[in-house]
């Protein structure tokens, strides 16, 4: 896959802050997570509740810094560390692609990682994280695409 250059420009869905899906995490200096999609997609979200093939999803993943310039106390963004892309291809499943801190093409990750089992399990909106997107499970619950047994095993 080749890095999409203008990814910023696309919509912005939400930003997490120290987000882990391990119940141990621990992070005194925890990572900003930015999530972004292109226009289309949303669009199409925003209309039908469902994910069109070419959907494409960026998490930008950012350090964090305290204490910068006037800034005495919270968390700002800081250095890029990761970028992976989220995408559904032509048949409809989904593959993810890591691109590191940089801008080089990137490879398939393989089905076999973990984040295709857990999306496919945790996927509030076909394996996607809607529940994190504040403005788009109004649209999944009103679209009725959300999938509630994820969302009920999520809060066990």
């Amino acid at each position: 896959m080749i890095f999409p250059e203008n990814y910023r420009e696309w919509v912005w869905l939400s930003s997490g802050l120290g987000m882990s899906y391990d119940t141990s995490a621990e992070n005194a200096n925890p990572n900003f997570d930015n999530v972004f999609v292109s226009p289309e997609a949303y669009r199409s979200f925003v209309s039908s509740g469902t994910w069109p093939n070419g959907t494409v999803f960026v998490l930008e993943i950012r350090s964090s810094r305290g204490r910068g310039s006037i800034n005495q106390a919270g968390r700002y963004q800081g250095d890029l560390e990761d970028v992976e892309a989220h995408v559904k291809k032509a048949d409809g499943s989904w593959a993810f692609y890591g691109f590191g801190a940089g801008t080089k093409p990137a490879h398939v990750i393989p089905h076999s990682a973990n984040c295709y089992s857990c999306h496919e399990q945790h996927g509030a909106v076909d394996t996607t994280f809607v529940q994190f997107y504040p403005t788009l499970m109004k649209v999944a619950r009103e679209k009725k695409t959300l999938n509630e047994k994820a969302l009920l095993e999520n809060n066990k």
